[in-house]
């Protein structure tokens, strides 16, 4: 009787991770729980570098805005965002922090916060379960495309080195980080393969207006709050948000200023400038302070008799002086206007290595449902490389895992695996 030779063990499907921010870990673990075996590459020492930045500052997670409103947060690629926040959204995000032992709060401006503010803590116990489930991490990995076999090229301290994979996900981020690694050099690698690329471009950023010597030397640092921002759209329609905005030497920046970003830089990229206002007295009307102006200044100071009757902090003074001569300040019918709508002219956006975030990247138009780019069977994409953008508030970070997800789906629907 004829033996029977055993089956062939079957063979586990590879998948290559280049970049180690939050969509590249996301990626690592969600496709590594479906059995892949996975190896994730990132040029510098260590990985979620960025990540451990955000989190100076608190790390916002997300955000509690419902949703549609969240989805619109996202501008023009607002119904791609909502496809992936349909499988994964605020709460998700959330949802998977408390998994990691993480508890979240919401602030009293709706964003979403780790109970103790920190990012490390949530980082190091991410990376140790990663390394734990098998996930094989590999830093000073620099990629740098691929060979003519199709294999991913890296320099590394000892030289470069190929690495064959079944697919690969890239989650190399944007380039508003150049010293955290999302330097943007992907981008001439994937346009000599005939992707499709939107150039890079600041977001969430601030802008420069060019101040008088005194003012740039001292108030550059000021915060101005609150204050009302306006401003006008591309498409024209008026804008309008309080927040706080802070004085830079060469003009302004600030939270309000960031959610305005992606409209000031296109009208600046359009027009060559932009016009904005801001309301330095947004708690009281014009017809008070005109009232409040108009009382006898005595021997007090421009400065002492705007403090005392409107309230005006130095800066806000300041930047009075900018726009308004010396005499003027003794007619409240000419003040009060300019005190409720300050007229300011921005030039350009600062360069995009200083900005929070970056606009541009891989068009959605080039990958398809799973984010897998059309024109590079078995490579996807995923995180800020892809040209979406958002404002600060936790909207970026929920958009990166978001998309992490549609590219951990799409991958291991193209390996033949189902999610765990």
């Amino acid at each position: 009787m004829a033996s029977v030779s055993p089956s062939p063990a079957p063979i586990t499907p590879r998948l290559a991770i280049v970049g180690g921010g939050p969509a590249g870990l996301y990626v690592a673990e969600r496709v590594r729980a479906a059995g892949v075996d996975v190896d994730l590459f990132d040029a510098k020492g260590s990985v979620g570098r960025k990540f451990l930045i955000a989190g100076k500052g608190g790390l916002n997670l997300t955000h509690s805005e419902p949703r549609p409103d969240f989805d619109a947060r996202f501008g023009a690629r607002r119904d791609a965002m909502a496809r992936w926040l349909d499988t994964f959204d605020a709460q998700a995000l959330r949802d998977w922090a408390a998994a990691r032992g993480v508890p979240t709060f919401v602030g009293s401006s709706g964003r979403v916060f780790p109970t103790d503010l920190k990012a490390a803590p949530l980082l190091r116990g991410w990376v140790r379960a990663l390394r734990d489930a098998g996930v094989r991490i590999h830093v000073h990995h620099r990629w740098t495309g691929w060979d003519a076999d199709g294999r991913l090229r890296f320099d590394t301290p000892q030289g470069e080195r190929l690495h064959g994979t079944d697919a690969t996900v890239l989650a190399l981020g944007g380039a508003s980080w150049p010293e955290l690694g999302s330097d943007g050099a992907w981008v001439p690698i994937l346009r000599a393969q005939g992707v499709e690329v939107a150039a890079l471009r600041p977001a969430n950023c601030g802008f420069d207006i060019g101040w008088s010597a005194h003012l740039a030397q001292r108030h550059a640092g000021a915060a101005l709050k609150p204050v009302v921002l306006h401003w006008q759209a591309p498409s024209g329609a008026d804008r309008a948000l309080q927040g706080e905005c802070v004085l830079t030497a060469t003009g302004i920046e600030g939270s309000a200023i960031y959610a305005a970003s992606a409209d000031l830089r296109d009208v600046i990229e359009r027009d060559g400038h932009v016009d904005i206002a801001l309301d330095l007295a947004p708690g009281r009307d014009l017809a008070r302070l005109t009232l409040d102006l108009a009382r006898p200044r005595g021997r007090r100071s421009i400065g002492e008799h705007l403090r005392r009757a409107t309230g005006l902090d130095a800066a806000k003074t300041a930047l009075l002086f900018e726009v308004l001569d010396r005499d003027a300040f003794a007619d409240p019918l000419r003040v009060a206007p300019v005190i409720k709508r300050l007229p300011l002219r921005l030039h350009a956006p600062r360069p995009i290595d200083e900005a929070i975030s970056s606009a541009g990247g891989v068009r959605l138009e080039a990958v398809d449902e799973g984010l897998m780019v059309r024109t590079l069977p078995g490579t996807f994409v995923a995180g800020e490389m892809l040209d979406w953008e958002a404002p600060t508030g936790g909207y970026l970070l929920t958009g990166c895992f978001a998309s992490a997800r549609a590219a951990a789906d799409g991958a291991l629907a193209w390996l033949g695996e189902r999610p765990a």
